[in-house]
């Protein structure tokens, strides 16, 4: 039978008002770009399937956030679940990039005792005419903070494809090597459903449980 999904991974999309979170989230899961946008209230929710190998799917639950002050108290309740994130910053507003670094330690001071796989995203990339964020200054913050860095188009649908999948398989590659572990009470990975399969971690668990007779 064939495999329905192997993990999945919970994601969080974060950063200011107006930067593109939610156009960039419905582009990669309905393929479509909202030329008029409502703002988020508090949290929404999406899914979709990513093949990151052959025969190799991670289901991804994508929480949208408000990036208004006055929803902030609900979406920091989403950080501590979460195993990774698209930190967004709109290229052609200089302010929203001086707020990745707000953004950053608010995460970090509310995830623990996990911690956030961030991808930092230049949004907007299709506005160059007035871009106020050179690639190269964006490229030295995120390597500062330990992350990669991209930049995006919802609108002419430049590397959203690759955003959200270059980032499920950094994540993937932490969850093969034993890195970040699937926890009772933690949402942020979980177990897929894969028909007469166990994961090596469950045939490990049944062979320290088997006695020898």
């Amino acid at each position: 039978m064939e495999t329905i999904w192997l993990y999945q991974f919970r994601l969080i999309v974060i950063g200011d008002s107006t930067v593109g979170k939610s156009c960039l989230i419905r582009r990669f899961t309905e393929g479509r770009f909202a030329q008029v946008s409502d703002p988020t209230v508090g949290v929404d929710f999406f899914s979709r399937l990513v093949e990151i190998e052959p025969g190799k799917r991670i289901k991804l639950q994508i929480w949208d956030t408000a990036g208004q002050e006055r929803f902030r108290s609900i979406t920091r309740a989403y950080y501590r679940n979460s195993v990774g994130g698209l930190l967004l910053f709109d290229i052609t507003n200089r302010r929203s990039f001086q707020n990745v670094h707000n953004w950053l330690e608010e995460a970090q001071s509310h995830v623990q005792p996990h911690s956030i796989i961030f991808l930092l995203v230049g949004h907007k990339c299709d506005l160059e005419g007035q871009r106020q964020v050179t690639q190269q200054e964006a490229e030295k913050l995120a390597g500062a903070f330990g992350m990669r860095y991209m930049e995006t188009s919802a609108r002419d649908a430049i590397n959203v494809e690759k955003a959200f999948v270059d980032l499920t398989r950094d994540i993937f590659e932490l969850v093969r090597s034993g890195d970040i572990k699937i926890q009772g009470g933690w949402e942020g990975v979980k177990s897929g459903f894969v028909p007469n399969t166990v994961h090596s971690s469950e045939e490990v668990a049944k062979g320290s449980r088997q006695c020898l007779c």
